[in-house]
């Protein structure tokens, strides 16, 4: 009986599953964004410091555009940093819940963000059937980054799981 008992106290004494995170979807449109994103309680925010693209061809000058591709190679290659960083600390691109985007304007595009460029590099991480999860997010055309050769900068929220 004193078993059935303890059992049973420690079946109530575990907390129940926590809640999942919500992503709400834009109504009526297929873009690959969520509206919004709401984390519930108990869940621990980690905040990524913006990432700038890595060096894409190392044949090309050092500090040359072309060292760093255009805005969709830069994309990827921002990504692609940012995945590694999540799962150094034991997380995915699918716990990422916001993302801000900092784009210059492509001299190649007369001077306007290459936001087509970014989307293909960016719906190469979200919204796969792999990685189906997806973040709430801004685009923003900036005067300049740290470098006059990048073409993108990303910070990204994550929740930890």
């Amino acid at each position: 009986m004193f078993a059935l008992a303890a059992a049973t106290g420690c079946l109530l004494a575990t907390p129940a599953f926590a809640a999942d995170v919500v992503r709400h979807k834009i109504p009526n449109s297929t873009f690959p964004i969520s509206a919004a994103v709401e984390i519930p309680a108990g869940k621990s925010l980690v905040f990524l410091s913006g990432v700038v693209p890595p060096v894409a061809d190392t044949s090309a000058p050092k500090d040359s555009p072309q060292a760093y591709g255009d805005t969709k190679t830069q994309t990827v290659g921002v990504l692609t940093a940012i995945d590694k960083q999540l799962k150094g600390m034991g997380m995915s691109m699918g716990d990422v819940v916001k993302m801000q985007v900092f784009l210059v304007g492509d001299p190649a595009k007369g001077g306007k963000m290459d936001f087509a460029g970014f989307m293909a590099g960016y719906t190469q991480f979200f919204g796969t059937k792999e990685q189906p999860n997806l973040p709430s997010r801004s685009a923003f055309q900036v005067a300049a980054l740290a470098s006059p050769n990048f073409l993108i900068e990303i910070e990204v929220t994550a929740v930890r799981p």
